[in-house]
């Protein structure tokens, strides 16, 4: 079993170090029961105009064993967030992946908890919420808070969903989940695109409570009115048009046969004693 670890970065030089050392030293399961669980680190520097590619390079040099686990990738120019993950899940390999941004709003010490209904073949998606009960939250902008919530309505109402969250970062995936999805939005219309498609699927998908340590816009914040403006238009189209595409269609049916199988060969709560035996 392994674990990949998507990390885009956009001028993070600040952050993008600290983020990998913790991302290295999390244990994503206890490794005394169960140790099988392996994990690689794919890092897309999104066409950076900082340091943050240097900062990864000064980082595998420190550290010449992490380079076993952490690969960089760097795209010629910015193209926004969904074209980085996009090439992070191309070139993963895990069973299970994670998107875990750069900029340290979000903790790898949650990851092991955002993981664990996958692990324990309850869940085929988990989205770690900022909004159930947690253990601590940076207390930033009201207005912020207000857009967020809003979003996640309109999308429940269309997805027929009761979401707390759709718009954070900590999103799990089985692979059969995300890998055949071709993302086609742009910026941080990913959030609202993967919300939407899932939704279309036979995926069990929870939720668990995350903390959340946010910026501010002198911190180097970037999601701004135009994202939001822009994530209405996304959760109308990826809702009510996309799934009805040649492409949209593909998905749901390849989603859905994958899952089948897989639901049909492990009960809940067999994740563990069937992999292992598989192994």
């Amino acid at each position: 079993m392994k674990v990949s670890i998507l990390v885009p970065a956009y001028n993070e030089q600040a952050t993008i170090g600290v983020v990998l050392g913790k991302l290295l030293a999390v244990e994503l399961m206890d490794k005394s029961t169960v140790p099988w669980v392996d994990k690689e680190i794919i890092v897309v520097d999104d066409g950076s105009t900082d340091q943050t590619c240097q900062m990864v390079e000064e980082f595998l040099d420190k550290q010449p064993s992490a380079g076993s686990v952490i690969r960089l990738i760097k795209q010629p120019k910015n193209l926004g967030k969904t074209a980085a993950i996009a090439t992070a899940i191309e070139a993963s390999s895990g069973d299970v992946i994670i998107i875990q941004d750069a900029d340290l709003e979000y903790d790898p010490r949650e990851i092991p908890g955002v993981l664990y209904p996958i692990f324990e073949n309850c869940a085929d998606v988990v989205y770690g919420s900022r909004f159930l009960v947690k253990k601590a939250s940076r207390v930033l902008y009201f207005y912020h808070y207000v857009a967020n919530k809003f979003l996640t309505l309109l999308s429940n109402v269309l997805t027929n969903r009761n979401m707390s969250d759709i718009e954070t970062c900590y999103k799990a995936f089985r692979r059969e989940v995300i890998a055949p999805m071709e993302l086609t939005s742009k910026g941080f219309g990913m959030e609202v695109e993967i919300t939407a498609m899932v939704c279309k699927t036979r995926a069990r998908t929870y939720e668990v409570p995350i903390s959340y340590y946010g910026r501010t816009y002198d911190e180097g914040k970037k999601i701004g009115v135009r994202d939001g403006i822009a994530a209405i238009w996304y959760i109308l189209y990826y809702n009510l048009f996309h799934p009805l595409t040649q492409q949209g269609q593909a998905y749901i049916q390849t989603v859905n046969r994958s899952l089948k199988q897989m639901h049909s060969k492990t009960p809940a709560g067999q994740f563990h004693r069937h992999d292992q035996i598989q192994n």
